[in-house]
């Protein structure tokens, strides 16, 4: 947490969610939303995602994560450990 309206969080997400622009298309969304962190793909299949900004945004791009881009299919949200602090751009990692 880096204030009183700023928060962090980080999640796995499972299903359906590799090989379908997902990367690309939560790049899309946390830009939009002015969010600050990163996204990648695992090697189990899963993507991981860390967020920070505004706790109206961050819990925003929580809800959007639940169903994902059209052609993805989000079985699970699993929280991991919140990052210590994320800042500068929103990017996609490799």
């Amino acid at each position: 947490m880096t204030d009183d309206n700023h928060i962090c969080k980080a999640f796995k997400v499972h299903g359906r969610v590799q090989g379908v622009g997902f990367r690309w298309w939560a790049l899309h969304q946390a830009r939009a939303l002015g969010l600050s962190g990163y996204v990648r793909n695992n090697a189990d299949g899963t993507v991981e995602i860390a967020v920070a900004g505004t706790a109206a945004a961050v819990n925003e791009m929580c809800a959007r994560l639940a169903s994902g881009p059209s052609m993805a299919r989000v079985d699970r949200l699993e929280e991991l450990a919140t990052p210590d602090r994320l800042t500068g751009d929103f990017r996609i990692d490799i």
